[in-house]
């Protein structure tokens, strides 16, 4: 249970030595597209489970609800408002936080196509818990690329690099937050969103560690 320890992004031989890297090298760029992948087909097996959506989509759909808008545009604005949060956290975007939404969005679009939607309760539990532990992977192998997180990874890293807290438990809280906050403004939850919720946290942690005793020199202590 160590992983659950960590309180930063692991660096490795082909990690970027800073997050604002327009000319990454070959591998660096080569494991940040494998990672937003294996995220992507995580995010599509979580939705095709059909055991309830994302945290963060709850909290869109209840500022869609709140403010009017649809469920795109919420999200829109879910984002750009984490993005904002993002500076006094001193947290650099970089290449990987556009293609986050380019390549995540890509592999869900195509992997929802090919993926099974169970019906009995049972599988739709264990695909759920099957996208949670994708996407946590994904998400160390992308990360400890380390150019540049997603909105929410940045949120997370950021907060847990401020507080001095381990990830697992910081990404817990605010996918718990999320939900929380847009199930009070009309949000819809299911069990998959709360196994993604409390999941998700350690899901991370674990790939972070897993991915950083893979590749010699890095420190997982």
């Amino acid at each position: 249970m160590k992983f659950l320890t960590l309180k930063k992004v692991l660096v490795v031989a082909w990690s970027s030595p800073q997050p604002l890297n327009l000319r990454p090298r070959l591998s660096t760029f080569f494991y940040l597209c494998v990672g937003l992948t294996v995220f992507g087909l995580g995010e599509a097996t979580l939705v095709s489970a059909n055991a309830g959506v994302s945290p963060w989509t709850v909290l869109a759909q209840g500022v869609g609800r709140e403010v009017g808008v649809n469920l795109g545009l919420a999200t829109l604005l879910v984002s750009a408002r984490v993005l904002l949060l993002w500076i006094p956290l001193k947290q650099t975007p970089g290449i990987g936080t556009m293609a986050n939404a380019l390549i995540v969005s890509l592999v869900i679009e195509l992997s929802l196509r090919a993926l099974p939607q169970p019906e009995s309760i049972q599988f739709q539990l264990a695909q759920a818990v099957s996208g949670v532990l994708l996407v946590g992977l994904g998400s160390g192998i992308y990360l400890i690329a380390n150019l540049g997180p997603g909105p929410r990874d940045g949120l997370m890293t950021g907060l847990a690099s401020r507080i001095d807290f381990p990830i697992a438990w910081v990404r817990t809280t605010l996918e718990t937050a999320a939900v929380a906050i847009g199930w009070s403004l009309g949000g819809t939850i299911g069990l998959g969103t709360l196994l993604f919720a409390f999941g998700i946290g350690p899901a991370v942690s674990l790939g972070l560690y897993v991915v950083g005793l893979s590749f010699a020199g890095a420190d997982v202590d």
